[in-house]
């Protein structure tokens, strides 16, 4: 497969959106896994409108080999030369019948072992066990977001409404010029297909209405070091698939 065409929309555009990275096989085997797993503990979150799964490889470590198949591999390949791991893996599904939606907003967190009090690192958050914090902005700008689609996804079950070129603004205040929502457009995805996206990129998703589920798989990757004393809260090599 050639990526060069995704890798060159995800640069200038801040997202880009591919079919069949999974066959339809593969992705019955997946929620297979999800659906077998223990559910409990802090990284097992459960709404009406939302179920959640965090640390999803070191919670189900039996989606490992399933989720880096050969097209996947290939594909962080393609998107760059440097090495790249995983640093976030979260199972989102928003049920058929989710009232829930998600503003515009940017991806400024990412998850750490512990805190520090170091320069360039703010805003500082616990939730369910984890501390976030939004790090030096060249860490955000070259995290790579995979969002794996579990299930068929259109502007009627929550596909991601992205702001073209938005994540070429940096980090963008809410009352500044750049926050600009009018030119919108919304990533619909096949089942078995990924969304790829900056974190920088402008981006929402609205209520459910035809009754149908959004079960998407959401993978961050970096090739970066933290500074000291800060490491990654979750970090995976990434295997070659054969």
């Amino acid at each position: 497969m050639n990526y060069a065409k995704n890798k060159i929309e995800l640069n200038e555009n801040g997202y880009s959106v591919l079919s069949d990275l999974y066959s339809e096989q593969e992705i019955n085997k997946i929620l297979d896994c999800i659906e077998n797993a223990e559910q409990d503990g802090n990284s097992f979150m459960k709404t009406k409108d939302l179920f959640a799964i965090r640390q999803l490889i070191k919670n189900v470590p039996e989606l490992s080999d399933l989720l880096f198949n050969k097209k996947l591999t290939e594909l962080l390949s393609e998107l760059s030369e440097s090495d790249y791991f995983l640093t976030k893996a979260i199972y989102f599904d928003k049920p058929s019948g989710s009232n829930w939606f998600v503003a515009y907003h940017q991806d400024l967190s990412i998850s750490v072992d512990n805190k520090a009090d170091l320069e360039n690192y703010s805003n500082w958050t616990f939730k369910k066990g984890q501390y976030g914090v939004q790090p030096p902005i060249e860490i955000l700008q070259d995290t790579i977001t995979v969002r794996i689609h579990l299930d068929k996804t259109n502007k009627n079950n929550g596909a991601l409404k992205v702001i073209p070129k938005s994540h070429s603004n940096g980090i963008i205040r809410y009352d500044s010029k750049d926050w600009n929502t009018e030119n919108e457009f919304i990533c619909e995805v096949e089942k078995g297909g990924a969304m790829l996206m900056k974190p920088l990129t402008l981006h929402a998703s609205s209520r459910t209405t035809n009754g149908k589920k959004r079960r998407v798989i959401h993978l961050e990757f970096n090739k970066h070091s933290l500074t000291e004393p800060l490491n990654w809260l979750e970090y995976y090599g990434i295997k070659a698939s054969t």
